[in-house]
């Protein structure tokens, strides 16, 4: 008992030094209510001073609460100190670009960062309003920022919010210009964030300077260029931004190319920091597209489309004999690919370690550069190294990037468009993106593709499950024996198990309390019976999922 006393003692007076530095009023008083209640609020005072937010290569992100274990001022106006140091402690000499989305105190948070950046003599340059985050990384590269913040939690639930940065070419190189922060920077950037004092201390300037919609005007123009200039474009298209920022940006980019506006998910619409009308923003997640199907059946739609709430990501759903489904992420990236290709385009394609490894298929039978990085974009962007010029990359959690000139990361919006164009293309000829799937799998095979996730409360479950698939590595893989096993620690806690016919991925999330395994199976095409093929793949595909959870003990 009087150990445990210590430690709440210990709790409470690191709680009442953060008072006293918090910059924020209702932070301060969020924060009093809590150390008012003691001592019945002891676990909560202790989740939120379990250790600070640690700021890795996808930046902060956590939960809207004071304390420096979630997202409010004052952790923002550390972080942006710290930022703003190392960027002059790097010689970078540019400005700081800084966008935000919709949710909960984004616009403060992008506003104080601005504040701080001016505080230290930087120049701070704000986007107008909230916005989708490819405008932040295309602004970024368009305006020789030293570096760009997007205040966003993405798809995470309403309650978090994040901060993520991206360097511009003085400082990223060609390959990172406009890119996400990768190691060294991410830990250079949290010593820095460690070493601000007293948060009273932090000079704050002017808000910086606001930048105009001609910066938008110019992304959606260049997210255009991404098409040829002629070509079909009759196509009837469902959309959602689900509550988020995307809805603005994607209908003006297909007026500009010359699609029919799409008609969009009344209920959402319009940004609400509260998803309303979803359990959980991301598109990926059961029922949170259900609107966008029933709107897409209404109006007799040809393609439904959905971004998440910061529009980085797309979402594409078909109809099929037994209604609409949505495409797996490896399905629309090998279309996207696939599309790239016969146009012409040369150059480097790359995806990840947990995508399907049909692209690597497609690349070598078309003989064309093709990588494979770790997960995240951070790595897909700077995929080859500059061997080759990278032209296009994705990643199965619905991730693709089609234009990495002008934005070098995910990009909601252009790949929207994209798929947008293939579609049209197909149906004047009478076929759909279906199709195009069924002739990549009569002559690649079926890669059929799914995903084990498992989301806990105790982070120590997803570390005893990665600890037992090493210590009792399978031996054989739906009775096939096992030809490779991959650890790719201390690099990435990652362990990779190959059959001749299959593949399993498990990971950790970077971004979410979830273990993940990324499944695959790849079955061959005879006498063109695609049908039977995604048949047999499914079956196997199941009974993989029941040996992987098997083997990880969940």
């Amino acid at each position: 008992m009087a150990a445990d006393t210590e430690d709440l003692d210990s709790i409470r007076e690191r709680a009442e030094r953060w008072l006293a530095d918090d910059p924020d009023p209702a932070d301060r008083a969020e924060l009093q209510t809590v150390l008012d209640d003691l001592p019945a609020s002891a676990p909560e005072l202790a989740d939120r001073f379990a250790g600070p937010l640690t700021f890795g290569t996808a930046g902060l992100r956590g939960p809207l609460r004071a304390g420096p274990n979630g997202m409010n001022l004052a952790v923002v106006t550390q972080a942006a100190a710290g930022l703003v140091a190392w960027l002059a402690a790097q010689g970078g000499t540019g400005p700081l670009v800084i966008g935000y989305d919709a949710r909960h105190r984004s616009r403060e948070f992008a506003e104080r960062t601005a504040q701080v950046a001016t505080g230290a003599g930087r120049p701070a340059l704000l986007l107008p309003r909230p916005l989708p985050t490819p405008v932040l990384a295309y602004a970024v590269r368009q305006l020789g920022a030293v570096a760009g913040v997007m205040v966003t939690a993405s798809h995470n639930p309403p309650q978090d919010n994040g901060y993520k940065v991206y360097l511009g070419a003085e400082l990223g190189g060609p390959l990172g210009a406009g890119a996400q922060i990768v190691p060294p920077a991410d830990a250079g950037i949290e010593a820095a964030i460690r070493a601000v004092g007293p948060l009273a201390e932090v000079p704050l300037g002017p808000p910086g300077q606001l930048l105009g919609d001609d910066l938008v005007a110019g992304y959606v123009a260049h997210a255009v260029e991404v098409l040829p200039a002629y070509g079909p474009r009759e196509l009837r298209v469902a959309y959602t931004p689900l509550h988020g920022v995307g809805a603005a940006v994607l209908t003006a980019a297909f007026a500009a190319a010359g699609f029919p506006v799409p008609g969009v998910v009344p209920d959402q619409a319009e940004p609400d920091p509260d998803f309303p009308t979803v359990s959980f923003p991301n598109p990926e997640e059961p029922g949170a597209v259900d609107l966008l199907v029933a709107l897409a059946e209404s109006t007799d739609a040809d393609l439904a489309i959905a971004n998440d709430p910061d529009a980085d990501r797309c979402a594409v759903a078909v109809r099929s004999e037994q209604g609409w489904r949505m495409l797996r992420g490896d399905e629309v990236g090998v279309l996207l690919a696939d599309h790239l290709m016969r146009r012409g385009v040369t150059g480097l394609y790359a995806t990840t370690i947990v995508s399907s490894s049909l692209l690597r298929a497609m690349c070598t039978a078309r003989n064309l550069p093709y990588d494979e990085t770790l997960t995240g974009f951070k790595w897909i962007v700077r995929a080859g190294g500059g061997a080759d010029p990278l032209v296009f990359g994705y990643e199965e959690a619905l991730g693709y990037c089609v234009a990495p000139e002008h934005v070098r990361d995910k990009d909601g919006i252009t790949a929207a468009l994209t798929v947008a164009e293939l579609a049209a293309g197909l149906k004047a000829q009478g076929r759909t993106l279906t199709d195009r799937l069924d002739e990549l799998a009569a002559e690649f095979g079926v890669h059929h593709t799914d995903q084990l996730s498992v989301r806990v409360d105790d982070l120590r479950l997803i570390a005893d499950a990665m600890a037992r698939i090493r210590a009792t590595t399978p031996t054989t893989l739906l009775g096939h024996p096992i030809t490779e096993a991959q650890d790719l620690l201390p690099e990435a806690d990652v362990v990779i198990l190959r059959t001749d016919t299959a593949r399993v991925v498990i990971r950790p999330s970077g971004t979410e309390p979830k273990l993940k395994a990324y499944l695959e199976v790849v079955e061959p095409v005879t006498n063109g019976e695609v049908a039977a093929a995604r048949s047999r793949a499914a079956l196997a595909v199941s009974a993989l999922r029941t040996e992987t959870a098997t083997a990880l003990g969940i």
